[in-house]
């Protein structure tokens, strides 16, 4: 099949939940980023065929999202759009799920990427409570509202946090840092192993914040835009070792290793990628930015859901016949830092090999010096629905720098699951 591109990509800065971003829902922060990647391409709206973007937390009030997204960004109303949702690999599935519409005709030119305001995720009443409200709303009368008012406790009047249900796994009953406490455990796994992991990832961000504002756009704050946004605003410049000690377990009170330092961000954020085939590409005179080669997905324990990159490395790796030491760049995403060293740990491993591959066959060693070198999502965060296309877009901007062939990007997915891409630069 002909080789699938990406053109060229932007993304949000991404920003603490409930801070700058908290007046920007899903479908505005995706807005926002689709209009800029039209206007840095300069391509025309109406060869855009679809839309389609990850988005986990789903806005109530904008139902299809990515519809939302595209309508709001000036794509012409006859162009289609859905909304895809793969947990944390939505990002990874709007691109896959772009690339497979492709090559099977179905559309020719793509804007695919994600959009998550975890800071809008919903508050929900428990079904008791809700049937009081709904009673309530049928009442006609005085005295009938009244009785039903009689039945209301305190219990009825404390919310629901959607967005807590949302990362706890309804098949193995952890939340996903208590899932990485069980890696924790399973690799020997000190906290201050994580605790470095996690300074590294800010010395990173913040030694390359000058590479990320490449991928990134300005946003200007409602109500009044007089203040904008160019930066993400996760990374601590004063962190430190000390500092990352003092916290908390946050999972595991009693013995637990997994804190609020070690672990990514909640955030919100948006990115787009403009795909399309290579010859299509060319003909409208795109440099590219980069090409998908392989793509995996793998499924595994869900109460291990952080192992799912290094199942999903060996598997495309596997598929495409390439060896660790033929990729050049790493970017496996930072859910949490006990996760990315038990997947380096595992792919590495002798007896993991011979227990989880089929052909028994170790991967092999990452060299830190390759892996996530701008930093990432225990510094930048992860808003969930956006982080597979953020990885694809600041590996393939990182490899265009230093001259490139191959890269590979991976994350875990809730649920237990993985994504894995191989990535390609002439």
């Amino acid at each position: 099949m002909e080789q699938i591109t990406i053109v060229d990509g932007v993304r949000t800065p991404f920003v603490k939940a409930w801070t700058l971003f908290d007046r920007l829902p899903a479908q505005t922060l995706g807005a926002l980023c689709v209009r800029e990647l039209l206007e840095r391409t300069e391509i025309d709206p109406n060869l855009i065929d679809e839309v389609i973007i990850g988005c986990v937390a789903q806005p109530i009030d904008a139902a299809n999202v990515s519809r939302v997204i595209s309508l709001s960004s000036g794509i012409p109303k006859s162009k289609k759009a859905y909304t895809v949702n793969r947990n944390c690999a939505s990002g990874f599935e709007a691109l896959t799920s772009a690339i497979e519409k492709i090559q099977t005709g179905s559309d020719e030119i793509v804007v695919a990427g994600g959009a998550e305001s975890m800071s809008n995720a919903p508050l929900a009443f428990s079904k008791e409570a809700a049937a009081l409200f709904m009673k309530l709303g049928r009442t006609k009368t005085f005295l009938d509202r009244l009785k039903v008012f009689t039945q209301f406790r305190p219990k009825h009047f404390k919310p629901i946090a959607v967005l807590q249900l949302a990362l706890t796994d309804p098949i193995c009953g952890l939340n996903m840092g208590e899932t990485a406490e069980v890696l924790a455990r399973k690799f020997g796994i000190s906290r201050k192993d994580q605790d470095l992991f996690a300074l590294e990832s800010h010395k990173r961000v913040i030694s390359g914040r000058e590479k990320l504002r490449e991928e990134t756009m300005t946003v200007f704050i409602p109500p009044k835009y007089e203040h904008y946004v160019q930066e993400d605003n996760g990374p601590r410049e004063q962190q430190s070792l000390e500092a990352l000690a003092k916290l908390k377990p946050v999972f595991d009170r009693r013995s637990g290793t997994v804190t609020a330092g070690n672990s990514s961000q909640i955030t919100d954020g948006a990115c787009a990628l403009l795909v399309m085939p290579e010859a299509r590409a060319k003909s409208l005179g795109y440099q590219i930015l980069g090409m998908i080669r392989a793509y995996e997905y793998v499924g595994l324990e869900p109460s291990e859901m952080g192992l799912g990159p290094a199942f999903a490395i060996e598997k495309v790796l596997r598929k495409t016949k390439l060896k660790l030491k033929d990729i050049e760049l790493f970017e496996i995403n930072e859910a949490f830092a006990v996760q990315v060293l038990a997947c380096l740990r595992a792919l590495n491993s002798t007896s993991f090999a011979k227990e989880n591959f089929s052909n028994g066959e170790v991967v092999g060693e990452i060299n830190p010096n390759l892996l996530n070198v701008n930093g990432g999502g225990i510094a930048l965060g992860h808003p969930v629905g956006v982080s597979g296309a953020r990885l694809v877009l600041t590996c393939l901007k990182e490899m265009k720098r230093r001259g490139l062939h191959l890269g590979l990007v991976s994350l875990c997915v809730g649920g237990g699951q993985g994504g894995a891409f191989i990535l390609e630069r002439e």
